[in-house]
């Protein structure tokens, strides 16, 4: 198996840390992580910005899950400064699917948009051309 690129192996790592609740507690360091011009959609819908992830993570009363485990972690170097992870996650029986797009800054790679959208665990198998194609097709 070759090694993945090197932006991929530093959003992976990012990605990670992100999970660790210490990380999310932390103003400051969610505050090098996220890139100024953060969004993210979360499983409910709601649109975040930068400001409102660390205020939301790190505030006083804020809730703090318990782990959360990751899954089949992909990432594609799209160029030199710009990577796209998929992966999934499981935290009490919840899951998400989660794409993030990572940015390389001159101080490092940064978290630029999160993704993630719920699903059941049937949901977890390739999907066919077929339904590629056409996106309806399961409604």
């Amino acid at each position: 198996m070759t090694e993945p690129a090197p932006g991929v192996a530093a959003a992976v790592e990012g990605e990670l840390r992100l999970l660790d609740p210490a990380v999310r507690s932390s103003a400051e360091t969610l505050a090098q992580v996220l890139h100024p011009e953060y969004r993210e959609i979360d499983s409910t819908g709601r649109i975040w910005d930068r400001d409102a992830m660390i205020a939301s993570l790190t505030g006083r009363g804020a809730p703090r899950p318990g782990p959360l485990t990751a899954s089949r972690m992909r990432g594609v170097q799209l160029d030199g400064g710009l990577v796209h992870l998929t992966y999934d996650t499981e935290r009490k029986g919840r899951r998400a699917h989660r794409s993030s797009l990572w940015v390389l800054t001159g101080t490092g790679w940064a978290l630029y948009f999160h993704q993630a959208t719920p699903f059941a665990a049937e949901a977890t198998g390739p999907r066919s051309e077929a339904a590629d194609a056409c996106p309806d097709a399961d409604d």
